[in-house]
């Protein structure tokens, strides 16, 4: 109570922040007048005159209201929109490095020119972060004419863009990219072997489009770029048999944690039926020598008890392609890990991809910090400020609209079965459109819109339906949501970016009626009556009550909810918006549904009839606070333990660049051996221990091993005197001579670089298998809390550990290769600077519960590597099959048991 009397007096926290931003927002107007009277070639000018001042020791600052005066103008001539004093202010708040909370179509892709083309006046680059490849593309053209205008550069990167049109779109004044290919990009770039080779500018500033959607909801898991392991594809689809023949009572599955467990009725039962396949030839499932079939196992019975087609993922030209939980859109080139998505494959019949291995990884929180400026913008991020403030140091400020929301909000509408829900929609769509209300119906997967769908064309309600597969038409089916007695059924609402204008769009309607009209005056003539019948219809919306949005049930998190709702009544429009749930919608049944339908039921609501309840509400709320709490704490993992690995990847990274940076490596290299060298002596060669009680033999056989040499060592031994120190000097000086000898045979030039591009490979060869190390690690390290000890400190201690092993390994490894290394010729410089394919290369962005956990060892599994026509008669089309896999004769038994027996 006394909190909302201070708030009244002195205003709150945010009306503070926006209120000392004002007097910034009267300076830009008051330059206004001024600099509406500058010519086009004055205006575009100021960029130049900007420059020179922050050249001259002024900072961003201090140049702003006459920045912001200038992209104004520019705007008003070149896209006839002038900036509001909100957006002034929106722009204000990205320009300090926060998050500007603006609601649905107040404008922010125009706000964003503001602290774009101030940040870009320095020549630093400046990524705008965009959720989707049409936004990417759509907001560059778009804005990009402000910039030109100015005199800036714009590029956008695209998904299967080369790396030479990658490197010139970064090197633009602004570059406009999706997160996952920022993403990508860097992951990528950390990989090349030559400076040039690498595509991005060190990172300077960055503004995050739906801010919301891509730094909390995409961050649950981490980017993964992967190459491929051994083939396995046959054991997959051995397995895919085995899950329909297992009954309810096999498995048990959690849906609020998205697992599923065999139990041990099922795993009994599980192992008979592999035993009946010939898969499971010997012992227990969990024999250490069939770990790797309970991997496999858990994944196929994920995939088919988990995962639903044309919810989670859709088939399209004999693919597993997913679908976005948040956008609904699909992502292409995007797999999950660990196995699943090959499960997925296997369920729905189509061809097998090879399971992957990490070669680079990254989470968006980690990729994200790693910007000295960063900023964002959405329309709903204050019911996630403390997660903001706490990950990203982010600060959220509200910015208020142009025009007060005339949108009404119903109380939701609660049914006790999804048939009755569906009914009452469908008759409310209808009514809708006799009316001549447009209604936009947000559902939560494809097959939901399509139940409504079928409805309304049982009641011949004329509707469009958008979701993943009407990819392609999207802009234009949202666009046209707005025009009188509209009905649109969209999957998903987050992050479209085009906004739904009542009456309807005259870009996106000239686009399509005139395309084929190519003489201007008929085309002109074809606009103005676009542009009246538009008018005219948006009076009709206005008078049946704007735009009515309809959401078929609760999302997850209320902020989701929100977006859908803030589709309606946008710059003061009128509107409406309810949402009709039902006790067996995902969130309500999950969520203690039971206890609900016995309220109901005493409540007396009878088939067909609603209810509207506050208790209702509340625990529909409380579901989804929980849910967002468990998520906020999935997050939270995932960062604390990428955390741990960052550290290692920032020094290996670094690592990286510096060595691609040197002329050479020689002195590192030398520094490598003399390491070896000291290492191996105080491992064989004790101090404080009698020298004939030192394990001669096994030293002579590393240094043999090592660096190629016969050294006399069990001789030194036995000599008089002899001590640690000397035995080091001898094979130190030994080791050394070899080398020397090595340069002196190739020439110094040719060595320098066989070292370089050695120390390179080697370097990412480990650190690859040090990341692997890291994820079965990362899979079995939960187990411990049963014993007492914390997760994650027991994750660290080891990872640190695995982190010292691996630069030992790195030092031998080099060393050895280069003592042993033999050049037959000079060999080419192209030969020494390895590539690593685009396509042996697969981007994964994994489904959150992969991450966590699952069975087994995926590494360890082997099947059949051959590709192509297989004739089961004929071992010659085999190829090579690995030793475990069922045999391609199709006899069930394994190939070491059948074709592969050793004589």
């Amino acid at each position: 109570m006394l909190g909302a009397i201070a708030r009244k007096i002195f205003g709150s926290a945010n009306d503070r922040e926006v209120k000392a931003l004002q007097a910034t927002v009267e300076q830009v107007n008051a330059l206004e007048p001024e600099i509406e009277k500058l010519s086009d070639d004055e205006l575009r000018a100021r960029t130049g005159w900007l420059r020179e001042r922050l050249s001259k020791g002024e900072t961003l600052q201090d140049i702003i209201p006459d920045a912001f005066a200038t992209v104004r103008e520019a705007s008003r001539r070149v896209r006839g929109e002038r900036h509001y004093d909100v957006q002034i202010l929106g722009g204000l708040v990205l320009t300090s490095g926060k998050i500007a909370e603006m609601k649905t179509g107040e404008g922010k892709t125009l706000v964003s020119t503001l602290p774009v083309y101030l940040n870009a006046i320095e020549g630093k680059g400046v990524h705008v972060v965009t959720v989707n490849d049409y936004l990417a593309r759509r907001d560059a053209e778009w804005m990009g004419q402000v910039y030109g205008f100015l005199g800036l550069s714009v590029g956008v990167i695209m998904h299967g863009m080369t790396d030479d049109q990658r490197r010139a779109a970064y090197a633009c004044d602004v570059t406009y990219a999706t997160n996952n290919e920022l993403g990508f990009d860097y992951l990528r770039d950390n990989m090349k072997f030559r400076l040039e080779d690498m595509v991005q500018r060190p990172f300077n500033f960055a503004i995050v489009d739906e801010v919301d959607s891509i730094l909390i909801d995409e961050a649950r898991t981490p980017l993964i770029i992967s190459g491929p392991a051994e083939d396995s594809s046959e054991l997959y689809r051995a397995i895919d048999v085995l899950i329909p023949k297992l009954g309810d009572d096999d498995y048990e599955k959690d849906e609020k944690a998205r697992a599923v467990t065999l139990t041990e009725d099922g795993t009994e039962n599980a192992e008979r039926l592999l035993g009946e396949m010939g898969i499971l030839t010997e012992g227990t499932l969990y024999d250490v020598a069939n770990v790797h079939l309970v991997h496999h196992v858990n994944q196929a019975l994920r995939a088919h008890k988990l995962f639903q087609r044309d919810t989670d993922y859709i088939v399209k030209d004999d693919k597993v392609v997913i679908i976005d939980e948040f956008t609904g859109r699909m992502m292409e080139g995007r797999r999950y890990s660990d196995g699943l998505h090959q499960a997925l494959e296997a369920k729905e019949k189509v061809k097998i991809q090879n399971e992957n291995q990490t070669l680079a990884s990254i989470t968006f929180q980690n990729f994200f910090r790693l910007y000295p400026t960063l900023a964002g913008m959405t329309g709903t991020a204050m019911t996630e400020a403390e997660e903001f403030e706490e990950i990203y140091k982010l600060q959220v400020i509200e910015i208020p609209t142009h025009r007060p929301i005339a949108r009404k909000d119903a109380d939701d509408e609660i049914y006790r079965t999804a048939r009755e829900k569906w009914v009452a929609i469908a008759e409310l769509l209808d009514d809708c459109h006799k009316r001549g209300q447009p209604a936009l119906v947000g559902t939560v997967s494809i097959e939901k819109s399509e139940i409504l769908s079928d409805l309304l064309k049982e009641r011949k309600v004329p509707h469009e339906v958008l979701n993943a597969k009407q990819h392609e038409r999207e802009a234009f089916i949202v666009a046209q949501a707005g025009a009188p007695g509209a009905i649109t059924i969209a999957t998903n609402m987050a992050g479209r970016g085009t906004d739904i204008k009542l009456g309807g769009n005259v870009e996106m309607r000239a686009d399509l009626e005139l395309t084929n009209i190519e003489d201007e005056a008929k085309r002109a003539e074809g606009i103005e009556r676009i542009k009246a019948e538009v008018k005219a219809d948006q009076q009709k919306v206005l008078d049946a009550g704007g735009l009515f949005v309809i959401g078929t049930e609760r999302h997850e998190s209320r902020r989701v909810d929100n977006q859908l709702r803030g589709r309606s009544g946008r710059q003061g429009d009128p509107g409406g918006s309810k949402f009709f749930l039902s006790l067996e919608d995902d969130l309500m049944r999950i969520f203690g549904s039971e206890r609900m339908d016995g309220m109901l039921q005493k409540l007396g609501l009878k088939e067909g009839e609603a209810i509207y309840h506050p208790w209702i509400n509340k625990a529909l709320e409380k579901a989804q606070q929980k849910v967002e709490a468990r998520n906020f704490d999935i997050r939270k993992n995932v960062l604390k333990f990428d955390d741990v690995m960052n550290d290692q990847r920032k020094v290996i990274y670094e690592q990286r660049r510096d060595l691609m940076q040197a002329k050479h490596v020689a002195e590192d290299v030398a520094d490598m051996r003399a390491e070896v060298v000291e290492n191996l002596v105080i491992k064989y060669c004790p101090e404080k221990v009698y020298p004939e009680q030192w394990e001669a033999a096994s030293l002579h056989e590393e240094c043999t091993r090592l660096f190629g040499l016969d050294l006399p060592v069990t001789d030194w031994v036995k000599e008089e005197g002899i001590d640690v120190e000397v035995m080091r000097e001898r094979i130190e000086k030994a080791v050394e001579s070899k080398m020397a000898a090595k340069v002196a045979n190739y020439g110094a030039d040719i060595m320098r670089q066989v070292e370089k591009s050695l120390l390179l490979q080697l370097l990412d060869q480990n650190w690859k298998e040090h990341l692997l190390a890291l994820d079965h690690l990362r899979q079995g390290i939960g187990l411990r809390a049963y014993g007492q000890r914390d997760p994650l400190n027991e994750f660290k201690r080891e990872a640190f550990n695995l982190f010292e092993e691996m630069l030992v390994t790195l030092r031998e490894r080099v060393t050895q290769m280069l003592s042993h290394v033999e050049l037959q010729s000079a060999p080419r410089p192209e030969d020494l600077e390895p590539r690593r394919s685009q396509q042996e290369m697969h981007e994964n962005h994994p489904e959150p519960e992969a991450m966590g956990g699952g069975s087994g060892d995926s590494a360890t599994v082997q099947s059949r590597a051959a590709s192509g026509n297989v004739d089961p008669n004929n071992p010659a089309t085999w190829g090579r099959v690995a030793r475990n896999a069922a045999c391609p004769c199709g006899s069930g038994k394994k190939y070491k048991h059948c074709h592969g027996q050793l004589s």
